[in-house]
């Protein structure tokens, strides 16, 4: 049985559905959705070969054709090149403003999709079905899209709302574990940022939910949707209480530039460690009590999600350079650094023009080199 969840946007309104079963009837949540019986769908290369026969067959159903653009996993294909092939694909399939874009895909063909659908011919409707765990707790939801550029991760993007997200827990079944981790690491940072009971009972689920419990996963699946619904709603974009969602972001996204935003740092695995490092500079800097930060890195390394630098073997960090890259954060404003920290467990707040010679001196206690000095 599936839950909808609504993202109240007024006339740009739309639903989250979530639950079982919601490939296998797209098409008839699609059809209504569409002036004409048609829809390109991009997807990667993996998700179409385990379930695009599923996905045609629903839509066919329901008297919509289906026109596949594939695309390599990976977030190597956020790039401007993948965009500029995949919308000259559209362009060929003479897709006009009446018809629909479906991301079938993890986060990063929904990012790419939904860009894909805010530039082409001035906008174009799209709907989500995230395959993943992590987009289907976060970046499937809020109509955040974006390409990566050298200089940094969504620096180039737009906000576009999807018309409708189907999360089905269904595909979910053949997701490897280490991507059940890495879309964990979003789920417990809406109990940390900001429903202190949702922490809790995660401390004791999260197993059971890493493990694809029906009724666990169901739970933290459906309280994550509704926590972004209600922050997006508030602040669509981001110009106030939904830079909190950027929680372990920014120490997460410097520490993917760094490695290359390959498959050896998952974007979860990054967050992971970056809410556990928001935590513990919190507590050096007396924002946070010491044993809070000490809870959240349990809590997180407790579903085997990496919680310090010395964990990502091969990769030694240098404290300047990622302070380089923090410089280059979306949130950085006027050459001030952003974070996001925390105050308690459960209560996380904006903290602008964080003083960089803070952070290169806590990167250092981290583990990061100290050559080079703050800016």
């Amino acid at each position: 049985m599936s839950a909808a969840v609504n993202v109240g946007l007024g006339d740009r309104a739309y639903e989250v559905m979530i639950g079982p079963g919601l490939v296998a009837g797209a098409g008839a949540h699609i059809a209504p959705l569409l002036k004409r019986g048609r829809v390109a769908v991009i997807s990667d290369e993996t998700v179409w070969r385990l379930h695009g026969e599923a996905l045609t067959a629903a839509l066919a159903e329901a008297g919509v054709a289906a026109s596949p653009i594939l695309v390599p996993p990976g977030e190597g294909s956020k790039s401007f090149e993948m965009l500029a092939r995949v919308s000259d694909d559209l362009l060929a399939l003479e897709l006009d403003r009446g018809d629909l874009i479906v991301a079938f895909g993890g986060g990063v063909v929904g990012d790419l999709a939904g860009f894909a659908a805010a530039i082409y011919k001035r906008g174009i409707d799209f709907v989500q079905i995230p395959t993943t765990l992590l987009a289907q707790v976060d970046s499937s939801v809020g109509g955040k899209t974006a390409i990566d550029t050298p200089r940094g991760k969504n620096l180039i993007g737009a906000f576009h709302q999807p018309r409708l997200v189907l999360a089905d827990l269904d595909v979910l079944a053949t997701l490897p574990a280490r991507e059940m981790g890495a879309g964990y690491a979003e789920i417990i940072k809406y109990g940390l940022l900001g429903d202190f009971a949702f922490f809790e009972w995660l401390e004791g689920a999260g197993p059971k939910v890493i493990d694809r419990d029906p009724t666990a996963l169901d739970r933290a699946v459906r309280r994550s949707v509704e926590m972004k619904a209600e922050i997006v709603a508030q602040d669509e974009r981001e110009a106030g209480r939904r830079a909190l969602l950027n929680l372990g972001h920014t120490f997460g996204h410097a520490l993917e530039s760094e490695t290359g935003y390959g498959d050896a740092l998952l974007h979860g695995e990054a967050v992971a460690i970056g809410m556990a490092m928001a935590f513990r500079f919190s507590a050096r800097q007396g924002l946070c009590p010491g044993q809070d930060a000490e809870r959240a890195q349990a809590a997180i390394a407790a579903v085997g999600l990496p919680v310090r630098l010395d964990q990502l073997a091969g990769h030694p960090f240098d404290a300047s350079r990622l302070l380089a890259h923090m410089g280059q954060d979306k949130k950085a404003e006027g050459g001030r650094l952003t974070f996001i920290l925390a105050r308690r467990l459960g209560e996380a707040f904006v903290a602008r023009d964080v003083d960089p010679a803070a952070i290169h001196a806590f990167l250092v206690s981290e583990g990061a080199g100290a050559a080079g000095a703050a800016a």
